[in-house]
């Protein structure tokens, strides 16, 4: 898989972004297995619990084009910071969820990258087997 391809889209969907308030664009690219690219940007809203992160939005594009985490090969996450971009606790939250937990997750910044999943990100997850 070329890893570097992936954090490029997610730069391409960063330029979407709409963060008037905190003027820190996101972006992600989530590549699928029938080689789809899905991107996502952080929306923001003066009602800031209101704004979605991009990471979430790339995610939930696929689900409702009727994509589930089988389909998902690995997701990107970026923006322009060190250190890197890393999910919130809500993405984590849904991440765990919604992805298989071994699906590569790419945390990029314009020069670097770092490879990991959600698993590492969050373990012991509550997820719908704890019901």
């Amino acid at each position: 898989m070329n890893y570097q391809m992936l954090i490029d889209e997610a730069f391409i969907a960063r330029q979407k972004a709409y963060a008037p308030y905190s003027q820190f664009q996101v972006g992600a690219s989530l590549l699928l297995k029938n080689g789809q690219i899905i991107h996502g940007c952080n929306i923001e809203n003066a009602a800031y619990g209101s704004s979605m992160c991009a990471e979430r939005n790339a995610v939930f594009q696929a689900y409702c084009q009727g994509y589930h985490k089988e389909d998902i090969v690995a997701l990107a996450i970026v923006a322009d910071c060190l250190p890197l971009i890393s999910p919130c606790g809500a993405c984590r939250q849904v991440l765990a969820e919604l992805l298989d937990p071994s699906t590569p997750l790419l945390l990029g910044c314009k020069d670097y990258f770092e490879v990991t999943n959600i698993q590492e990100l969050l373990p012991r997850a509550f997820t719908g087997e704890n019901l």
